[in-house]
């Protein structure tokens, strides 16, 4: 079922069709393209951290174009990489930290709104938000497609640019102060949401009596600090790719 973000980006691609085909057209990498829109991105958290929160709402409504832009480009152009949905996911992570970093700083050194409540709550909502792409990241290299949540990347996306960009500090900045807040609460929320689905995925895998012994290829959670230097079990196509790699579509998007 259509989510409100999706009718969203569709108008969204509408009204920047033409630029999209200029960039189709004359090949740019969208590798480059994610760089400039993360670039964009650090500026709005700068802005924000300044306490210019109307004029970083604007800007951050022009980095949601990158975010549309680049994957529709490298599918118009047939780049379509791996690496290229790695530096997207990665680069992205970037922008969401400088964003909520931004507005930690605003809140630890504004004079008028300075406010030690709200920067403990935006560094949560730091750790929530990388927490709702660490578990989606995790969950997909055990071969679970944990994109479940009530907060995702487009709506966080949406949520700090559209509301500061009309309304700034209106209020007495209640305004900026209940989105950080939504932010910080369903971040949290769509990360245990995550945890939950993983859970409930595998428990079945978990509870058959030997599982583990008869197949070599079940599910198996490592570290960090192990992934580096494990080695794949043998399966009957050892050479051949694994099953995240080969049915992994021909798409940029993140992570999120």
């Amino acid at each position: 079922m259509p989510t409100p973000t999706d009718y969203l980006k569709n108008g969204a691609l509408r009204v920047i069709e033409p630029a999209i085909s200029l960039l189709a057209r004359n090949k740019v990498s969208p590798n480059k393209i994610t760089t400039v829109g993360t670039l964009v991105t650090v500026a709005a958290g700068v802005v924000y951290a300044t306490g210019h929160i109307m004029t970083a709402g604007w800007i951050m409504a022009v980095t949601a174009f990158f975010d549309v832009i680049d994957g529709e480009v490298a599918r118009r152009t047939g780049r379509c990489t791996v690496f290229g949905a790695f530096y997207d996911s990665t680069l992205d992570r970037i922008a969401d930290g400088a964003l909520m970093a931004g507005l930690t700083v605003f809140y630890a050194t504004n004079a008028i709104h300075h406010n030690i409540y709200m920067m403990v709550v935006c560094l949560l909502g730091i750790i929530g938000t990388f927490l709702v792409s660490y578990t989606r990241a995790r969950a997909e290299s055990l071969g679970i497609d944990a994109k479940v949540g009530v907060m995702q990347r487009p709506e966080r996306i949406v949520l700090l640019s559209a509301p500061q960009a009309l309304f700034g500090l209106f209020w007495n900045g209640w305004v900026l102060m209940g989105i950080v807040l939504l932010l910080t609460i369903t971040a949290w929320i769509t990360a245990v949401q995550r945890i939950a689905f993983v859970y409930h995925a595998t428990k079945h895998m978990d509870a058959r009596p030997g599982s583990r012994e008869e197949s070599p290829t079940q599910i198996r959670i490592i570290s960090d600090s192990d992934s580096a230097t494990s080695t794949a079990p043998t399966t009957s196509n050892p050479s051949g790719p694994t099953p995240k790699t080969a049915g992994m579509p021909a798409t940029r998007r993140a992570q999120s």
